[in-house]
Protein backbone atom coordinates (compact mmCIF):
# COMPACT_ATOMS: atom_id res chain seq x y z
CA UNK A 1 0.00 0.00 0.00
CA UNK A 2 1.14 3.22 -1.08
CA UNK A 3 1.91 6.54 1.20
CA UNK A 4 -1.17 8.34 0.43
CA UNK A 5 -3.36 5.18 0.60
CA UNK A 6 -1.85 4.43 3.75
CA UNK A 7 -2.65 8.21 4.58
CA UNK A 8 -6.40 7.83 3.53
CA UNK A 9 -6.89 4.78 5.29
CA UNK A 10 -5.53 6.47 8.29
CA UNK A 11 -7.84 9.40 7.95
CA UNK A 12 -10.76 7.27 7.94
CA UNK A 13 -10.23 5.24 10.45
CA UNK A 14 -9.40 8.29 12.74
CA UNK A 15 -12.88 9.45 11.82
CA UNK A 16 -14.55 6.55 12.31
CA UNK A 17 -13.40 5.86 15.91
CA UNK A 18 -14.26 9.52 16.82
CA UNK A 19 -17.55 8.70 15.36
CA UNK A 20 -18.06 5.66 17.01
CA UNK A 21 -16.76 7.17 20.52
CA UNK A 22 -19.19 10.27 20.26
CA UNK A 23 -22.22 7.71 19.75
CA UNK A 24 -21.03 5.67 22.35
CA UNK A 25 -20.60 8.94 24.83
CA UNK A 26 -24.19 10.07 23.64
CA UNK A 27 -25.46 6.35 24.80
CA UNK A 28 -23.73 6.56 28.30
CA UNK A 29 -24.78 10.41 28.80
CA UNK A 30 -28.85 9.07 27.55
CA UNK A 31 -28.42 6.28 30.40
CA UNK A 32 -26.94 9.01 32.95
CA UNK A 33 -29.80 11.09 32.43
CA UNK A 34 -32.58 8.59 32.46
CA UNK A 35 -31.26 7.26 36.15
CA UNK A 36 -31.41 10.77 37.72
CA UNK A 37 -35.01 10.77 36.27
CA UNK A 38 -35.35 8.04 37.80
CA UNK A 39 -33.62 9.13 40.96
CA UNK A 40 -35.46 12.69 41.04
CA UNK A 41 -38.98 10.41 40.68
CA UNK A 42 -38.07 7.92 43.42
CA UNK A 43 -37.15 10.87 45.66
CA UNK A 44 -40.74 12.64 44.58
CA UNK A 45 -42.77 9.52 45.46
CA UNK A 46 -40.67 8.70 48.76
CA UNK A 47 -41.67 12.83 49.74
CA UNK A 48 -45.33 12.21 48.81
CA UNK A 49 -45.23 9.19 50.76
CA UNK A 50 -46.65 9.90 55.06
CA UNK A 51 -45.04 7.50 57.77
CA UNK A 52 -48.26 7.61 59.23
CA UNK A 53 -50.03 5.76 57.01
CA UNK A 54 -50.97 1.80 57.24
CA UNK A 55 -49.50 0.98 54.19
CA UNK A 56 -46.35 2.69 54.34
CA UNK A 57 -44.24 0.24 54.53
CA UNK A 58 -45.33 -2.16 51.23
CA UNK A 59 -45.91 1.68 49.17
CA UNK A 60 -42.11 1.63 50.37
CA UNK A 61 -40.78 -1.30 49.11
CA UNK A 62 -42.67 -0.87 45.83
CA UNK A 63 -40.87 2.39 45.41
CA UNK A 64 -38.27 1.13 45.98
CA UNK A 65 -38.88 -2.07 43.85
CA UNK A 66 -40.11 0.33 40.90
CA UNK A 67 -36.81 2.67 40.91
CA UNK A 68 -34.89 -1.32 40.64
CA UNK A 69 -37.04 -1.91 37.86
CA UNK A 70 -36.44 1.09 35.73
CA UNK A 71 -32.77 0.56 36.81
CA UNK A 72 -32.71 -3.00 35.45
CA UNK A 73 -34.49 -1.90 31.83
CA UNK A 74 -32.29 0.97 31.24
CA UNK A 75 -29.49 -1.42 31.92
CA UNK A 76 -31.02 -3.92 29.91
CA UNK A 77 -31.62 -1.55 27.07
CA UNK A 78 -28.40 0.54 27.19
CA UNK A 79 -26.74 -2.91 27.03
CA UNK A 80 -28.44 -4.17 23.87
CA UNK A 81 -27.88 -0.78 21.94
CA UNK A 82 -24.34 -0.60 22.94
CA UNK A 83 -23.66 -4.44 21.63
CA UNK A 84 -25.57 -3.66 18.66
CA UNK A 85 -23.63 -0.49 17.84
CA UNK A 86 -20.44 -2.83 18.93
CA UNK A 87 -21.20 -5.88 16.47
CA UNK A 88 -22.80 -2.61 13.46
CA UNK A 89 -19.52 -0.51 13.98
CA UNK A 90 -17.28 -3.71 14.00
CA UNK A 91 -18.90 -4.84 10.64
CA UNK A 92 -18.40 -1.14 9.20
CA UNK A 93 -15.05 -0.28 9.99
CA UNK A 94 -14.33 -4.15 8.60
CA UNK A 95 -16.29 -3.56 5.01
CA UNK A 96 -14.54 0.08 5.13
CA UNK A 97 -11.24 -1.16 5.51
CA UNK A 98 -11.85 -3.81 2.97
CA UNK A 99 -13.55 -1.65 0.06
CA UNK A 100 -10.09 0.74 1.12
CA UNK A 101 -7.93 -1.86 0.67
CA UNK A 102 -9.98 -3.42 -2.46
CA UNK A 103 -9.96 -0.34 -4.46
CA UNK A 104 -5.73 0.46 -3.46
CA UNK A 105 -5.22 -3.18 -5.08
CA UNK A 106 -7.08 -1.93 -8.10
CA UNK A 107 -5.46 0.45 -8.81
CA UNK A 108 -2.47 -1.18 -8.38
CA UNK A 109 -3.54 -3.46 -10.41
CA UNK A 110 -4.40 -1.09 -13.24
CA UNK A 111 -0.85 0.57 -12.87
CA UNK A 112 0.61 -3.08 -13.40
CA UNK A 113 -1.89 -3.98 -16.36
CA UNK A 114 -0.70 -0.63 -18.33
CA UNK A 115 3.39 -1.77 -17.41
CA UNK A 116 2.76 -5.79 -18.47
CA UNK A 117 1.02 -3.81 -21.96
CA UNK A 118 3.04 -1.18 -22.81
CA UNK A 119 6.32 -3.28 -22.51
CA UNK A 120 4.92 -5.93 -24.93
CA UNK A 121 3.14 -3.69 -27.46
CA UNK A 122 6.50 -1.39 -27.45
CA UNK A 123 8.95 -4.04 -28.79
CA UNK A 124 6.56 -6.20 -30.98
CA UNK A 125 6.61 -2.42 -32.55
CA UNK A 126 9.83 -2.24 -32.71
CA UNK A 127 10.72 -5.71 -33.81
CA UNK A 128 7.69 -4.78 -36.81
CA UNK A 129 9.39 -1.41 -37.91
CA UNK A 130 12.66 -2.89 -37.80
CA UNK A 131 11.61 -5.49 -40.14
CA UNK A 132 10.03 -3.23 -42.21
CA UNK A 133 12.74 -0.64 -42.63
CA UNK A 134 15.51 -2.90 -42.63
CA UNK A 135 16.61 -5.50 -44.92
CA UNK A 136 17.67 -8.25 -42.49
CA UNK A 137 18.98 -12.03 -43.42
CA UNK A 138 17.45 -15.24 -42.59
CA UNK A 139 18.70 -15.81 -39.13
CA UNK A 140 18.24 -12.15 -37.50
CA UNK A 141 14.46 -12.29 -39.30
CA UNK A 142 13.36 -15.36 -37.32
CA UNK A 143 15.22 -13.73 -34.06
CA UNK A 144 13.31 -10.97 -34.16
CA UNK A 145 9.93 -13.02 -35.24
CA UNK A 146 10.60 -15.11 -32.28
CA UNK A 147 10.47 -12.15 -29.86
CA UNK A 148 7.39 -10.85 -30.99
CA UNK A 149 5.93 -13.74 -30.82
CA UNK A 150 6.92 -14.12 -27.55
CA UNK A 151 5.85 -10.81 -26.57
CA UNK A 152 2.62 -11.84 -28.20
CA UNK A 153 2.44 -14.81 -25.84
CA UNK A 154 2.53 -12.34 -22.96
CA UNK A 155 -0.60 -10.17 -23.93
CA UNK A 156 -2.12 -13.16 -24.74
CA UNK A 157 -1.58 -15.02 -21.42
CA UNK A 158 -2.55 -11.27 -19.36
CA UNK A 159 -5.76 -10.97 -21.56
CA UNK A 160 -6.70 -15.21 -20.82
CA UNK A 161 -5.67 -14.76 -16.84
CA UNK A 162 -8.15 -11.32 -16.49
CA UNK A 163 -10.66 -13.65 -18.68
CA UNK A 164 -10.77 -16.61 -16.84
CA UNK A 165 -10.60 -15.27 -13.43
CA UNK A 166 -13.86 -12.90 -13.94
CA UNK A 167 -15.37 -16.01 -15.17
CA UNK A 168 -14.82 -18.16 -12.47
CA UNK A 169 -15.38 -15.30 -9.86
CA UNK A 170 -18.95 -14.94 -11.35
CA UNK A 171 -19.53 -18.58 -11.85
CA UNK A 172 -19.80 -18.12 -15.99
CA UNK A 173 -17.52 -20.61 -16.46
CA UNK A 174 -19.42 -23.99 -16.84
CA UNK A 175 -16.78 -25.90 -18.47
CA UNK A 176 -17.38 -29.86 -17.34
CA UNK A 177 -14.53 -32.24 -16.62
CA UNK A 178 -12.97 -35.09 -18.09
CA UNK A 179 -10.71 -37.84 -16.67
CA UNK A 180 -7.50 -36.61 -18.20
CA UNK A 181 -3.60 -38.02 -17.67
CA UNK A 182 -2.24 -35.48 -16.50
CA UNK A 183 1.75 -36.14 -16.75
CA UNK A 184 1.88 -35.70 -20.41
CA UNK A 185 -0.30 -31.89 -20.55
CA UNK A 186 2.65 -30.90 -17.72
CA UNK A 187 5.38 -32.45 -19.74
CA UNK A 188 4.40 -30.21 -22.96
CA UNK A 189 3.77 -27.13 -20.53
CA UNK A 190 7.80 -27.86 -19.74
CA UNK A 191 8.69 -28.37 -23.35
CA UNK A 192 7.06 -24.92 -24.23
CA UNK A 193 8.95 -23.49 -21.45
CA UNK A 194 12.41 -24.46 -22.19
CA UNK A 195 11.68 -23.36 -25.23
CA UNK A 196 10.36 -19.97 -24.67
CA UNK A 197 12.74 -19.44 -21.48
CA UNK A 198 15.99 -20.99 -23.03
CA UNK A 199 18.07 -19.02 -21.03
CA UNK A 200 16.55 -20.54 -17.49
CA UNK A 201 17.87 -23.71 -16.01
CA UNK A 202 14.55 -26.31 -16.01
CA UNK A 203 14.65 -30.02 -13.79
CA UNK A 204 11.76 -31.58 -13.50
CA UNK A 205 10.26 -35.19 -12.30
CA UNK A 206 7.17 -36.18 -13.71
CA UNK A 207 5.45 -39.49 -12.88
CA UNK A 208 3.51 -41.22 -15.55
CA UNK A 209 -0.70 -41.85 -15.05
CA UNK A 210 -1.38 -38.88 -12.94
CA UNK A 211 -5.06 -39.13 -13.91
CA UNK A 212 -7.56 -36.45 -12.58
CA UNK A 213 -11.10 -35.09 -12.74
CA UNK A 214 -10.65 -31.97 -14.63
CA UNK A 215 -10.39 -29.04 -17.29
CA UNK A 216 -7.38 -29.24 -19.89
CA UNK A 217 -6.96 -25.28 -20.61
CA UNK A 218 -7.92 -24.59 -16.91
CA UNK A 219 -4.56 -26.81 -15.64
CA UNK A 220 -2.48 -25.83 -18.22
CA UNK A 221 -3.65 -21.93 -17.40
CA UNK A 222 -2.54 -23.42 -13.53
CA UNK A 223 0.83 -24.87 -14.35
CA UNK A 224 2.18 -22.08 -16.38
CA UNK A 225 1.03 -19.35 -14.40
CA UNK A 226 3.16 -21.13 -11.40
CA UNK A 227 6.21 -21.32 -13.56
CA UNK A 228 5.44 -17.35 -14.67
CA UNK A 229 5.70 -17.32 -10.64
CA UNK A 230 8.76 -18.77 -10.34
CA UNK A 231 10.46 -16.78 -13.48
CA UNK A 232 9.94 -14.04 -12.34
CA UNK A 233 11.42 -13.76 -8.48
CA UNK A 234 14.26 -16.37 -8.91
CA UNK A 235 17.44 -15.83 -10.57
CA UNK A 236 18.15 -16.25 -13.46
CA UNK A 237 20.86 -18.82 -12.92
CA UNK A 238 19.03 -20.74 -10.43
CA UNK A 239 16.77 -23.70 -10.80
CA UNK A 240 13.05 -24.46 -11.52
CA UNK A 241 11.94 -27.48 -10.67
CA UNK A 242 8.58 -29.26 -11.79
CA UNK A 243 7.37 -32.42 -10.15
CA UNK A 244 4.51 -34.37 -10.45
CA UNK A 245 3.79 -37.26 -8.89
CA UNK A 246 0.82 -39.79 -7.32
CA UNK A 247 0.24 -40.28 -3.87
CA UNK A 248 -2.18 -42.73 -2.13
CA UNK A 249 -5.70 -40.80 -3.04
CA UNK A 250 -3.52 -37.94 -4.06
CA UNK A 251 -1.49 -36.24 -7.10
CA UNK A 252 0.67 -34.10 -6.04
CA UNK A 253 1.92 -31.02 -8.55
CA UNK A 254 4.98 -28.76 -6.76
CA UNK A 255 6.54 -26.00 -8.53
CA UNK A 256 10.00 -24.90 -6.93
CA UNK A 257 12.35 -21.90 -7.05
CA UNK A 258 15.37 -20.55 -5.37
CA UNK A 259 13.86 -17.41 -5.11
CA UNK A 260 13.59 -15.09 -1.86
CA UNK A 261 11.00 -17.21 -0.60
CA UNK A 262 7.90 -15.93 0.76
CA UNK A 263 7.93 -14.18 4.65
CA UNK A 264 5.32 -16.57 6.69
CA UNK A 265 2.66 -13.62 7.07
CA UNK A 266 2.43 -13.09 3.11
CA UNK A 267 2.05 -16.84 2.24
CA UNK A 268 -1.91 -16.62 2.50
CA UNK A 269 -1.81 -12.87 1.37
CA UNK A 270 -0.52 -13.50 -1.93
CA UNK A 271 -3.32 -15.69 -3.12
CA UNK A 272 -5.89 -12.89 -2.74
CA UNK A 273 -7.05 -11.01 -6.20
CA UNK A 274 -4.80 -8.22 -7.20
CA UNK A 275 -2.52 -8.78 -4.09
CA UNK A 276 1.42 -8.17 -4.50
CA UNK A 277 4.22 -7.69 -2.18
CA UNK A 278 5.66 -4.67 -2.14
CA UNK A 279 5.58 -1.17 -3.38
CA UNK A 280 3.56 -1.18 -7.51
CA UNK A 281 6.14 2.03 -8.04
CA UNK A 282 9.13 0.66 -6.94
CA UNK A 283 8.92 -3.44 -7.32
CA UNK A 284 11.02 -5.01 -10.48
CA UNK A 285 8.95 -8.26 -10.74
CA UNK A 286 6.44 -7.97 -13.53
CA UNK A 287 2.86 -8.93 -13.18
CA UNK A 288 -0.72 -7.78 -11.96
CA UNK A 289 -1.78 -10.06 -9.14
CA UNK A 290 -3.84 -12.28 -10.92
CA UNK A 291 -1.56 -14.84 -11.12
CA UNK A 292 -1.19 -16.62 -7.77
CA UNK A 293 -5.10 -15.87 -7.06
CA UNK A 294 -6.35 -17.33 -10.55
CA UNK A 295 -4.26 -19.88 -9.47
CA UNK A 296 -6.43 -20.46 -6.25
CA UNK A 297 -9.34 -20.10 -8.26
CA UNK A 298 -8.50 -23.36 -10.18
CA UNK A 299 -7.40 -25.22 -7.63
CA UNK A 300 -10.68 -24.87 -5.78
CA UNK A 301 -12.57 -25.61 -9.31
CA UNK A 302 -11.06 -28.75 -9.39
CA UNK A 303 -11.84 -29.88 -5.48
CA UNK A 304 -7.70 -29.08 -5.03
CA UNK A 305 -6.03 -27.47 -2.06
CA UNK A 306 -2.81 -25.26 -3.04
CA UNK A 307 -0.64 -23.97 -0.53
CA UNK A 308 2.86 -22.39 -0.71
CA UNK A 309 6.23 -23.62 1.60
CA UNK A 310 9.71 -22.35 2.31
CA UNK A 311 12.36 -24.43 0.09
CA UNK A 312 15.95 -25.93 1.22
CA UNK A 313 18.20 -23.71 1.37
CA UNK A 314 15.73 -20.77 -0.26
CA UNK A 315 12.79 -20.20 -2.28
CA UNK A 316 9.63 -21.61 -2.27
CA UNK A 317 7.12 -24.42 -3.08
CA UNK A 318 4.10 -24.24 -4.56
CA UNK A 319 2.13 -27.37 -4.09
CA UNK A 320 -1.11 -28.22 -5.81
CA UNK A 321 -2.94 -31.36 -4.30
CA UNK A 322 -5.59 -33.41 -6.62
CA UNK A 323 -8.11 -36.01 -5.44
CA UNK A 324 -7.26 -39.14 -7.18
CA UNK A 325 -10.88 -40.37 -8.99
CA UNK A 326 -12.42 -43.34 -7.76
CA UNK A 327 -12.19 -46.16 -10.54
Amino acid sequence: MNLFGKKRLAIATTVYWVLLAYIIAGLVWWFIDLQNQNRQMTDYKLQELRKDDPAYESRLNAIFAEADLKTAQHIGEGSTFLLLILVGALFVYREVRRQIRLQLQQQNFMMAVTHELKTPIAVTKLNLETLQKHRLDEQRQQKIIQAALQETGRLDTLANNILVASQLEGGEDTRSKELLDLSPLVQRIIQDLRRRYADRKWADDIQPDCSILGDPLLLEMLVSNLAENAIKYAPRESVITILLRKEKGHTLLQVKDEGPGIPDEEKKKIFNKFYRMGQERTRSAKGTGLGLYLCRKIALDHKATIKVTDNSPVGSIFTVTFKTPKA
